[in-house]
């Protein structure tokens, strides 16, 4: 008897927005072939981490209102059209890394997740479609921004679009990988998301200010090629945990965690930017959290409740990566809020 005939019938135990908020928070839900179609689309995408691309976005959005020159709707726009671009970008590699061989049924990525092509969820042609259609619609959106700002918009687009194809067929093979998701959730998302806003491109300022988020952003794939990394040497995928070792790679996300508040600390010293994104230290509880992880052994079997084994460090470094994220735009909410409440005083 197939999954389907079995599920015919069967309504989904949990309710439906608390299943969207199962797999958001944990990329996991248990009988995921009774779920809905959001459901199931939402564990194809791996939706689960879409807040990095969220949170690049408003951090964007949010220099430029700092600055006093923001068009909010081409603004959000661009929101929009990172997470699309992250959608898209996450189905075309799955689709890629089976073609290639390297995702198989003993391969990690489809372990701690349902995976769309060998998990049957759906077809390589659909995922490619449901990618193209992400494609033009990221497409759409930058050809508006185009109409409003010119063609350095279509630079930012063209260039992500480019590193998201290489990523999959060349880069995280040649160990670039790491370095890519820097610059596409730094300098590309953030930076092309400023430009969208306000049509000024970035400044040195601006720039500067894209390196600490985009630097945790590398860290949680610095975290997941860990966690594959015997996997990924036995397909001859040269991430950097597996050119320079795991252990100097545990390093690595540590001194990354670190790097991210002296840079913080930086900025607000140098005085491009508010003090308030000094809310971030709000979150050291979870880098002390997630240092100690990275200083102990991978424990054999998951802890009650946790839902990607058997991966490890990537949810730690997730961990840190969504709680700092969030004072960062917090602390940029803020920065932008201050002068005008004291000048009600």
């Amino acid at each position: 008897m197939t999954t389907q005939s079995k599920a015919e019938g069967r309504s989904h135990p949990i309710p439906l927005l608390r299943r969207w908020k199962m797999v958001l928070d944990g990329c996991n839900i248990p009988e995921l072939e009774l779920a809905d179609g959001v459901t199931r689309w939402l564990v194809i995408s791996r939706a689960c981490v879409f807040s990095m691309s969220l949170t690049s976005g408003l951090i964007g959005l949010l220099i430029a209102a700092e600055r006093n020159n923001v068009a909010w709707g081409p603004g959000l726009l661009a929101v929009l059209g990172v997470i699309l671009a992250h959608a898209a970008n996450n189905l075309i590699n799955d689709w890629g890394d089976v073609r290639q061989g390297v995702d198989t049924e003993d391969y990690p990525r489809a372990q701690y997740s349902p995976h769309p092509i060998l998990g049957g969820l759906t077809t390589p042609n659909r995922l490619l479609l449901a990618a193209l259609i992400l494609n033009l619609v990221d497409a759409a959106i930058m050809l508006y921004l185009f109409s409003l700002w010119g063609i350095t918009i279509v630079w930012f687009a063209v260039a992500g679009l480019l590193l998201s194809l290489s990523y999959t067929t060349f880069l995280k093979r040649a160990g670039l990988g790491e370095l890519t998701a820097l610059i596409v959730w730094g300098p590309l998302m953030i930076g092309g998301t400023v430009f969208a806003a306000s049509g000024q491109t970035p400044d040195f300022a601006t720039w500067m200010l894209t390196l600490p988020y985009g630097l945790i952003v590398a860290s949680v794939l610095v975290g997941k090629h860990i966690d594959k990394a015997k996997e990924d040497k036995e397909r001859k995928v040269n991430s950097i945990p597996v050119v320079i070792g795991v252990d100097r790679a545990l390093i690595l996300n540590k001194i990354s965690f670190v790097l991210f508040y002296v840079i913080v600390v930086s900025l607000v010293a140098l005085e491009l930017t508010g003090p308030w994104i000094l809310l971030t230290f709000l979150a050291f509880g979870r880098l002390r959290t997630s240092w100690k992880i990275y200083s102990e052994p991978k424990p054999k079997k998951p802890p009650e409740g946790f839902t990607v084994w058997p991966l490890w460090y990537v949810s730690w470094a997730m961990y840190f990566n969504r709680q700092a994220g969030e004072y960062f735009v917090l602390g940029m909410l803020l920065n932008i809020a201050t002068p005008f409440v004291l000048n009600l005083f």
